[in-house]
């Protein structure tokens, strides 16, 4: 097995730096980049009076908003572009941009944004609340709901029962999670019906003031509404998922084989066809969390006015923040391949008959 797990973290280089390029080729083809989005905004009137931050120092853009008239009417001075282009580094050829950035990312320096003046790593860390609790909460709940309803409904194939949840959890996959998320806002917090739950946020603004206990309700009252949301969907897949594992290995002939010997219905489910025909499910959890985690909901963020992850991704393309887009793709790709070994080593501790270094010989 280690072996295994040396050649696979050993593929994690050329595949992770196969995604970096495959990326930066296709922005150097995205029109509108970091310098045009500057030029833009300083060129379309407005009052722009900030400190545009780069890697090499502060361009101080102070003589727009004057007596004497907006200098985008009559255009950017030549000597003052090409100071943005020298700051962002967009003087040097693409492939040197290129070469630098995996540079700096392989020593884990991931750079400050364009357009905040803060670092990467400092923008990630301040929205990860926010991703934490979508992507861990929604996971516990979905597993803590759909492995028992999943193995009710195998065990009851075809019953009334297995008919009418399997209805509901059709309806439930079908509804859209932004739509089932405003349902809740209308119901439960205030829309028309009930004001149950906070509108926005994670915590209430006396969350400091408040007892230990205090803050665990608090924070479990603001993430109700939220978590529920963005776990109806991954609910209904998993609830299916664990009830045809199931049902693949009730149907087996050892399955036959205990009963025969006289085993109650229960030790054969739980003592034999559970950790077989869980094998996927629970392997499954690092890949799943970790989807959810960095797959946070823009829509979701937004209707509950949650600052996350989803949102810092958005705002960063459409501003072509492009410290922030790669540094983020690095970092989320180094993890998401990580995950996908954490997720093989999990098969071997739900059971350790298998053997990748066999199957790969």
């Amino acid at each position: 097995m280690g072996a295994y797990i040396v050649r696979r973290l050993l593929l994690i280089i050329p595949t992770l730096f196969g995604i970096m390029l495959i990326n930066f080729t296709l922005t150097q083809f995205v029109p509108g980049g970091p310098i045009e989005q500057i030029l833009a905004r300083l060129e379309g009137g407005g009052d722009v009076s900030e400190t545009i931050s780069g890697g090499g120092g502060d361009i101080e853009v102070d003589t727009l908003d004057s007596d004497s008239g907006y200098i985008g009417g009559r255009g950017l001075p030549k000597e003052f572009i090409e100071e943005l282009e020298r700051e962002f580094g967009f003087d040097k050829p693409a492939w040197k941009r290129f070469v630098d950035m995996m540079w700096n990312y392989m020593r884990f320096d991931f750079g400050e944004s364009y357009f905040r003046s803060v670092s990467v790593v400092d923008l990630v860390i301040e929205k990860m609340p926010v991703s934490i609790t979508l992507g861990l909460w929604s996971t516990l709940i979905a597993y803590a709901i759909s492995i028992p309803l999943g193995i009710h409904k195998a065990v009851r194939d075809g019953s009334n029962f297995d008919t009418w949840t399997s209805g509901l959890i059709i309806v439930a996959y079908a509804i859209p999670g932004f739509l089932f998320a405003i349902l809740l806002l209308v119901l439960f917090a205030g829309g028309s019906y009930y004001q149950i739950f906070p509108l926005r946020g994670l915590t209430s603004d006396n969350f400091e003031t408040l007892s230990f206990f205090g803050k665990i309700a608090d924070y479990m009252w603001h993430i109700a509404l939220p978590v529920i949301a963005s776990s109806i969907a991954g609910f209904a897949t998993l609830t299916l998922l664990t009830k045809n594992s199931f049902l693949d290995e009730i149907r087996k002939q050892y399955v036959i084989t205990a009963k025969a010997k006289g085993l109650s219905e229960s030790k054969v489910l739980y003592g034999h066809v559970f950790r077989n025909a869980m094998l996927i499910v629970i392997a499954g959890f690092p890949s799943l969390f970790i989807g959810i985690f960095f797959g946070s909901s823009l829509i979701i963020e937004t209707i509950f006015s949650l600052d996350g992850l989803g949102r810092l991704g958005f705002e960063a393309a459409v501003a072509r923040d492009y410290p922030v887009i790669f540094g983020t793709l690095f970092a989320f790709g180094l993890v998401g391949l990580l995950v996908g070994i954490l997720s093989d080593l999990m098969y071997v501790f739900v059971d350790p008959r298998i053997d990748f270094e066999k199957r790969e010989a």
